[in-house]
């Protein structure tokens, strides 16, 4: 009986495909403003990518542009990704027919006909009578497991959502790498600042360390004048040598975040430079649109995606599976029988297999994917609830470092104030030299905490952008 019924029927049983369908992750009833927002940000779509070139320093420009093309890191994310769109591309092609094309020539030497097996069937087969003999063939095998209940589909399905989540990794670690490049970067700045406001401070200890001590020998200070003094200036020289250290840790930082050696980022960094400035306005956005630009809850939205997938793919074993397999070849004991194309031999068949004692294997593998898919599905959950709460805080530290920078710059106008008061009162020969030196060095205290309120500032804004997401660049056409 001729079975072409049967490829009749394989649209119909082709559209089955089983196993739950994707629809999406559950609603959470995401609101519709931050909470920590306060008034410090307004309501905008924020850029994706590039945010550092709002803080308008061509140094960081190009530092962050270096790392995103030279970090290790990036480079492992960006090989895993190729590794997933490879398995993307083999689940695509294992859903179409497999066609091996082979050849052969030999020669083959048997006992005489009626002394054995060998040499009953072989000349048969060959059509000689001769103990020796040439063999050439050449041939096509095909063949093809026609997806009736869709687990091919669903596999494929799969793959091309675990690439997807494979992409959101790599944007993920994206975002990480230019975050970590500017903390570096602004912690670097902030330091240098820090060594120079040092240096002006410890050259003032010492011309008030030097002139205390001429008034002791004049008999107009006392020993414990000079004491104090000397333990200020003690205390005020070794704050520099971990503010170096400090500042050559920052450097090393950087180097390696770019893929090179320590020291190798020394001459561009070396001259000191100011911390870098937020934009006075911030715009974030919303929370569901934050949601779905933030790479970490894509993937896990992809992974979510790819477990349920996976669940059809189980449930498809339960099913019969059918395979067709074909041959055609031409071939004789001549190599010129290969050139007879209408001398040709043709085999087709299918194949029916149906694990039918394996049905409590396969429902454990069921069992496992869906405990698989709601694990994935907390975990989305999870790194819902994270990406809002690192919202929220990384909202509110801004909001707050805002509120201390503009105290201290009050606290630093004042210092400025009482120096140049004091200054002039030190021309009039109101006061003496030592409480000029004292109110100078009270107005470098004073820019010192303002210069450091600017950078956790900065710092804070940086944080800001890495919780909405932001940083990662567009990889080419997405997988689809």
């Amino acid at each position: 009986m001729r079975t072409y019924w049967l490829f009749a029927l394989l649209p119909v049983l082709s559209a089955c495909t089983v196993g739950p369908d994707y629809v999406g992750p559950p609603d959470k009833g995401i609101s519709s403003r931050f909470v920590r927002m306060g008034d410090t940000a307004v309501i905008a779509t924020p850029l994706v990518a590039r945010w550092w070139e709002t803080l308008d320093d061509p140094i960081l420009d190009g530092i962050e542009e270096r790392a995103l093309r030279a970090n290790p890191n990036m480079a492992a994310s960006q090989a895993r990704l190729r590794q997933a769109r490879a398995i993307l591309r083999i689940e695509r092609a294992n859903a179409a027919p497999n066609v091996v094309a082979g050849a052969l020539a030999g020669h083959g030497r048997v006992p005489e006909s009626g002394s054995g097996a060998a040499g009953a069937m072989i000349p048969a087969l060959v059509g000689t009578e001769e103990s020796s003999f040439d063999l050439y063939t050449a041939a096509f095998d095909a063949s093809w497991e026609i997806d009736l209940f869709g687990g091919r589909r669903r596999s494929s399905e799969a793959a091309t959502a675990t690439a997807q989540a494979a992409e959101a990794t790599l944007a993920d670690a994206q975002v990480s790498l230019t975050a970590e490049v500017a903390h570096a970067y602004i912690g670097l700045r902030a330091t240098q600042t820090r060594i120079a406001l040092a240096r002006r401070s410890v050259e003032l200890q010492q011309q008030m360390l030097d002139l205390t001590r001429q008034q002791f020998e004049r008999g107009v200070a006392s020993a414990l004048d000079v004491e104090r003094l000397s333990m200020q200036f003690e205390t005020a020289n070794a704050r520099m040598a971990p503010l170096v250290a400090q500042a050559e840790g920052y450097m090393n930082a950087l180097a390696l975040l770019c893929g090179e050696q320590p020291g190798a980022l020394d001459a561009m960094l070396d001259p000191p430079w100011p911390a870098p400035l937020p934009p006075a306005a911030v715009a974030i956005g919303d929370p569901e649109a934050m949601l779905r630009r933030r790479p970490d809850v894509r993937a896990a939205e992809r992974r979510l995606a790819a477990d349920t997938a996976r669940i059809g793919v189980a449930e498809a074993a339960r099913f019969p599976r059918l395979s067709w397999m074909g041959v055609i070849g031409i071939g004789g004991t001549q190599p010129s029988d290969l050139t007879h194309l209408d001398d040709f031999v043709a085999l087709g068949a299918p194949t029916l297999q149906w694990s039918v004692l394996n049905f409590g294997r396969v429902q454990g593998q069921i069992r496992q994917r869906e405990s698989a898919r709601d694990e994935a599905e907390a975990l989305y959950d999870a790194a819902v609830l994270g990406a809002l709460r690192d919202t929220e805080d990384a909202l509110a530290r801004f909001r707050a470092s805002r509120a201390t920078v503009a105290i201290l710059a009050r606290a630093k106008a004042s210092a400025d104030r009482s120096a140049n008061l004091t200054q002039q009162n030190y021309q009039a020969g109101k006061v003496s030299r030592i409480d000029a030196l004292g109110a100078e060095r009270q107005r470098i205290d004073a820019e010192d905490g303002l210069s450091a309120a600017t950078a956790g500032l900065t710092a804070d804004y940086v944080a800001l952008q890495k919780a909405l997401g932001l940083g990662w660049l567009d990889q080419g056409p997405r997988i689809g």
